[in-house]
């Protein structure tokens, strides 16, 4: 059955339609034009899968951390898509999708958080199923949690950020980098796939955001203090 993924989490639009061909993935960057965008692109992609939104059972979005704007945008097409086919939604981690598609079974995810923060969260795949080792947060490059072992892939914008900062707190527990990794719907699909047949989608008003970031706007003063 077809289902739906989006992601509008970073500066990309992310989209991916499950076929019985396999998934059918697309990128753009949109920079602050993910609204602007993601209709028409949705359109395109149900056209190059020869499907209609009458044809998608379920819809799967990254729900946070991530950009606050991106995040509402995500929720509310979403919600709009899910309302009007009457269909479930499933919230899937930007931090895990991320790891997802690293094509490693331990990754340490840093996405800039902007403020001179990280959000940062640890994963490790056993049995091919993968295991939350440090949960998502929000913390300062220089204090960001340790995981236990080594042999860890960095993932993520914060490593393009705050790269020197990250790799000195991880020193030999990090084994590489792919700064240039960023949540792609494709992955958020791949995770969401199991839930939606074992029947774990949620209604559309209960599709949820996650933030970390208590106070999302700042005032200048208390950013200068930060």
């Amino acid at each position: 059955m077809p289902y739906l993924a989006l992601d509008t989490s970073t500066e990309y639009l992310s989209l991916a339609i499950s076929t019985a061909e396999g998934i059918v993935a697309r990128d753009w960057p949109a920079g602050q034009k993910h609204a602007e965008m993601i209709l028409p692109a949705l359109a395109s992609l149900l056209q190059e899968c020869q499907l209609s939104m009458e044809d998608i059972e379920g819809v799967a979005f990254g729900n946070g951390p991530g950009s606050f704007t991106g995040l509402r945008i995500a929720a509310g097409i979403t919600q709009g898509l899910a309302f009007a086919r009457n269909v479930p939604v499933l919230g899937v981690s930007t931090l895990a999708a991320l790891a997802e598609g690293c094509h490693a079974d331990q990754v340490y995810v840093c996405l800039d958080a902007r403020m001179n923060q990280v959000y940062c969260a640890a994963y490790r795949k056993e049995a091919d199923v993968w295991q939350t080792i440090i949960e998502p947060c929000l913390s300062d490059p220089d204090n960001i949690p340790l995981p236990d072992g080594s042999n860890w892939l960095g993932a993520g914008s914060g490593f393009a950020a705050y790269g020197e900062t990250l790799r000195q707190r991880l020193g030999t527990q990090l084994n590489g980098a792919n700064a240039e990794r960023f949540p792609h719907a494709k992955d958020i699909l791949k995770l969401a796939l199991a839930d939606f047949s074992a029947g774990k989608g949620l209604a559309a008003q209960d599709a949820e955001l996650v933030y970390l970031r208590n106070k999302v706007a700042l005032k200048t003063h208390e950013r200068i203090k930060k």
